[in-house]
């Protein structure tokens, strides 16, 4: 990571593929490289056409409603992350010895000699929330970071932006870890593997080996989940420089070379003098927001990476207290008459409403919209001691009405036929009217949002509205 030449794209033939949140950014910035710009974009409706009229005011050649055909002359690739691996473009690509790079890996390749060293997170669930308790741990510490990646921050931004770093926290999807081959973190963790995206990367094998990718090169640690042996194997399976460690989270007793958890409190056997006898206290559990059992082994997560990177105990204590999880993540709305009611939109699939679930030992479950080829029986027989009652709504209801049936018998099902504004508010009245004091009341759908709402937040703020009728009606 020390210094070294950065790319020089000058007079360089690239073809980018897709316009989009990073096909746009990465355009302009190979463009004022000197790089000879074609961008290609499968859409060409009106939006595509305004941000094509933007690139092409700045030089750059904007082909839209053909992205198939790889322009003649191209000497690199840059895609979108979305763009699926078998696409016509990348076919010709590779047949023609084309290399082919993400919006991640391009940021990569064009860092400064002196940049900034990532800490790189992905898997399955809660990338978002660690990468963000780790931003807030490393702030605690006094070091200039930014969480950026899958967040929503561009890294391409991150890397070529005036503000100097210290060290990044970067959120990495499987689509970005597929097109960054050459990507080499400081430390980095796989927080979990489950079941998702198997109609882009085509078997579970691929998707665990894009995952896999993120352990390449490691210098410090490469942070695994005991309870995932999936993530341990993958950590087995990378090439990483010499000396680098293997750190596991566990929920229970750590042992060496381990975080976990004693009597409430997080502990360290890793980065501390002689880990066979000692352990360093981090943080209670009361510290982290909120305590959800899934939700401190992000924590966990989070605190191994920090530590990896030489911050101490008491930052990490600082940092998860400073730390305020995103809307719609197992957020606590209301409660109406001893029933607690939890917005957990952003569980959109079985593995995130599995953590979900199991935060809570009463539960009227709201779940049901976009399966997205998923399957529910294990999510169901997990979970069923815990259900007081089911609320189902959306297209796909049916596939976990039919799990119920079979491992959760008993279990009162409402099934709602509706997917009309007022569908929501319906539901909740349901799970309320099913509930009694002490249960909680609990939208973790399992399912995409989006035969009913724009986006899983639209589906989290119609629950807390309706949450708000139900609260104020009884007032």
């Amino acid at each position: 990571m020390g210094s070294r030449e950065v790319i020089d794209l000058q007079g360089t033939h690239v073809t980018v593929a897709g316009l989009g949140v990073s096909g746009i950014p990465a355009a302009k910035v190979l463009h004022a490289r000197g790089a000879h710009v074609t961008v290609v974009n499968d859409g060409d409706d009106a939006r595509a056409r305004e941000q094509a009229a933007e690139l092409e005011a700045l030089g750059v050649t904007v082909r839209l409603g053909d992205g198939a055909t790889l322009p003649d002359g191209t000497e690199l690739v840059v895609t979108a992350p979305g763009w699926k691996p078998d696409k016509p473009l990348f076919t010709a690509a590779r047949a023609a010895g084309v290399e082919i790079w993400g919006d991640v890996e391009l940021a990569w390749r064009l860092r400064g000699p002196d940049a900034a060293p990532w800490l790189a997170i992905t898997g399955t669930n809660g990338k978002t929330t660690t990468t963000q308790m780790l931003a807030s741990i490393l702030k605690a510490a006094g070091l200039r970071t930014a969480a950026v990646g899958n967040i929503g921050v561009s890294v391409l931004d991150a890397v070529l932006g005036d503000e100097q770093y210290d060290v990044l926290a970067v959120e990495l999807s499987s689509y970005q870890l597929h097109w960054a081959p050459s990507v080499r973190a400081h430390s980095a963790a796989v927080l979990n593997l489950a079941p998702d995206h198997l109609d882009w990367h085509g078997s579970m094998e691929a998707y665990a080996r894009d995952k896999g990718r993120v352990y390449e090169g490691n210098r410090v640690a490469c942070v695994y989940n005991v309870a995932d042996k999936a993530t341990e194997d993958l950590v087995r399976e990378a090439d990483v420089e010499e000396g680098c460690r293997a750190i596991g989270f566990t929920l229970g007793t750590p042992g060496p070379s381990q975080l976990g958890v004693v009597e409430g409190i997080l502990v360290d056997r890793a980065f501390v003098e002689d880990r066979h006898k000692n352990a360093q206290e981090l943080a209670e559990i009361s510290d982290v927001n909120p305590p959800a059992p899934h939700n401190i082994a992000n924590a966990l997560a989070a605190a191994a990476l920090a530590r990896a990177f030489g911050v101490p105990p008491r930052a990490v204590r600082d940092g998860l207290r400073n730390f305020t999880p995103d809307a719609h993540r197992i957020a606590h709305v209301a409660d109406v008459d001893g029933v607690s009611y939890v917005d957990d939109s952003k569980a959109t699939n079985t593995h995130a409403a599995e953590a979900s679930l199991a935060a809570y030992e009463s539960i009227v479950w709201i779940a049901g919209g976009l399966a997205k080829g998923a399957t529910f029986d294990e999510l169901v027989a997990k979970s069923a001691k815990r259900l007081r009652g089911v609320v189902l709504i959306g297209q796909d209801r049916a596939l976990i009405r039919e799990a119920l049936a079979r491992h959760a018998p008993e279990v009162p099902v409402v099934d709602l036929d509706r997917t009309d504004t007022g569908a929501m508010l319906a539901a909740v009245q349901e799970a309320s009217r099913l509930a009694v004091a002490g249960d909680t009341v609990l939208l973790a759908p399992a399912c995409a949002s989006m035969d009913m709402f724009a986006n899983y937040n639209k589906r989290g703020e119609a629950f807390a509205e309706a949450v708000r009728d139900i609260a104020g009606a009884g007032a």
